[in-house]
């Protein structure tokens, strides 16, 4: 009899083991159900971008501050032919763009980006608001892909140009909402401020460039920007910081941007934010999205719930 007990018991506690084993397993399927499409790049993609934001944190150190001596934007664009410096202020010089670009990008809300931008005015503005073009926090952005832009231009009718938006409405119905996590702030040698990104859930930038890539066949092969990237500039530095000394050299200057890039960072890396929201602009001026110009935005909300 007590040998039949013994047997019960560690049958009993076999079966227990089990089921348990079993419900933790089907716990962790649901889980890897319920991640998007992409979710099986993140890993790669995130490698990517910490290659490219540690490349691009470099870029300063190895090419000094181009800008200083009013060189190129990171669009080979002159940074004198884009801003006139007026009365202790920056004011773009708006150029009509022939034929207009035509840019996807993803937009940061408010909620997130006017923490983001008070920061930055804060850092920056004390010796450089003379010098600085902070960008409207209003639109914040990642460009993911273009249809056209001023490097290969594609034109398009008016018809093309309903047919690509409601081509991106389709990409942006299968998007799931983007958790994203800022990895670090980046001074570029064109004086490029830029908020770089990292993904911590949802579609990764890879599959929605791919997606775009697929609905726009028009598209310039040629894109702007690496496929993994997920960045936002911030502001842009045209000129040199007001410091206590009367006759700065280069290594003083370079060793500000570093402290008040530096500074920045330790305030605001780390910030976490959700895009959940794709746009299609067509800029009729040259960087309008960057220098406040002529636009029209067609605004598409991510179609893919995970709740």
């Amino acid at each position: 009899m007590a040998r039949v007990r013994n047997w019960y018991t560690r049958s009993k506690s076999a079966t227990l083991i089990w089921f348990i084993s079993l419900i933790t397993f089907y716990a962790l399927f649901r889980m890897a159900s319920n991640l998007s499409p992409s979710s099986k790049d993140l890993p790669v993609s995130i490698g990517e971008r910490l290659k490219l934001y540690d490349k691009m944190s470099r870029d300063l150190d190895e090419h000094g501050a181009l800008f200083l001596k009013h060189g190129e934007t990171s669009q080979s664009l002159l940074l004198s032919d884009l801003f006139d410096a007026k009365n202790g202020s920056l004011t773009p010089v708006l150029k009509a763009a022939n034929p207009p670009v035509r840019a996807n990008v993803l937009h940061l809300s408010t909620e997130y980006s006017l923490p983001i931008a008070k920061a930055v005015r804060d850092v920056f503005s004390p010796t450089l608001n003379e010098v600085i073009w902070f960008q409207n926090s209003e639109l914040y952005h990642f460009s993911m892909l273009h249809a056209s832009h001023h490097v290969l231009p594609v034109p398009a009718s008016e018809e093309e140009i309903e047919a690509e938006v409601d081509a991106v409405k389709s990409v942006a119905d299968q998007l799931c909402p983007m958790g994203i996590l800022l990895d670090r702030v980046v001074l570029t040698s064109t004086g490029v401020l830029l908020g770089c990104w990292q993904v911590i859930s949802g579609t990764d930038p890879v599959d929605i460039r791919s997606k775009l890539r697929n609905a726009l066949p028009r598209a310039p092969e040629k894109q702007l920007y690496a496929p993994a990237i997920l960045h936002t500039s911030l502001a842009r530095i045209l000129g040199h910081p007001k410091t206590s000394s009367e006759d700065p050299d280069v290594d003083s200057e370079l060793q500000h941007f570093h402290e008040l890039v530096a500074r920045l960072n330790k305030r605001i890396s780390g910030t976490k934010a959700t895009i959940s929201e794709l746009w299609y602009v067509e800029e009729y001026d040259v960087l309008a999205l960057a220098l406040d110009g002529k636009m029209k935005i067609r605004r598409f909300q991510f179609g893919c719930s995970k709740a």
